[in-house]
């Protein structure tokens, strides 16, 4: 049974709402960019709640992994190093700065269709939980739990 049948369009869409608004801050060397000592916090992996870690991701020889089949639907990242990934993109952090009491992330992200500059706005809380806002004037945010360092 096909579980959807997305066009092109929409599935950027989806990347552009979900796997990119996922990314965290992993930064390279350059202005406004954090120094690597402060990436810490933010490595691991992430996912917004319904599933369970364990049914997203596994750990194997080479780090954590997506389970395979990926379900490129669910809302959930990977942070290692200075790459993320989501379920269906891969990204690179071009650089870093404040933004108020959130951070800019500016990402330059490819999946199976295209690649893509992406611009994200997210926040570490002090509960440890992330948050993803869709805008400046988002007040909410969307909350990501994190699954394991």
């Amino acid at each position: 049974m096909e579980r959807h049948r997305e066009t092109a369009p929409d599935i950027m869409g989806y990347l552009a709402r979900f796997g990119f608004g996922l990314c965290i801050a992993v930064s390279v060397a350059g202005t406004g960019a954090m120094a690597q000592g402060d990436l810490s916090a933010y490595q691991g992996t992430w996912l917004e709640r319904g599933p369970e870690c364990a049914e997203v991701f596994s750990d194997g020889g080479k780090g954590t992994a997506f389970k395979k089949p990926v379900d490129i639907f669910v809302p959930a990242i990977i942070v290692s190093g200075g790459r993320l990934r989501t379920p269906s993109a891969s990204c690179r952090i071009k650089s870093i700065r404040p933004a108020g009491d959130r951070q800019l992330l500016v990402l330059d992200c490819a999946n199976a269709v295209a690649g893509n500059e992406v611009r994200v706005l997210m926040a570490l809380q002090p509960d440890g939980s992330l948050k993803r806002f869709s805008n400046e004037q988002d007040t909410l945010g969307t909350r990501y739990e994190r699954c394991s360092r």
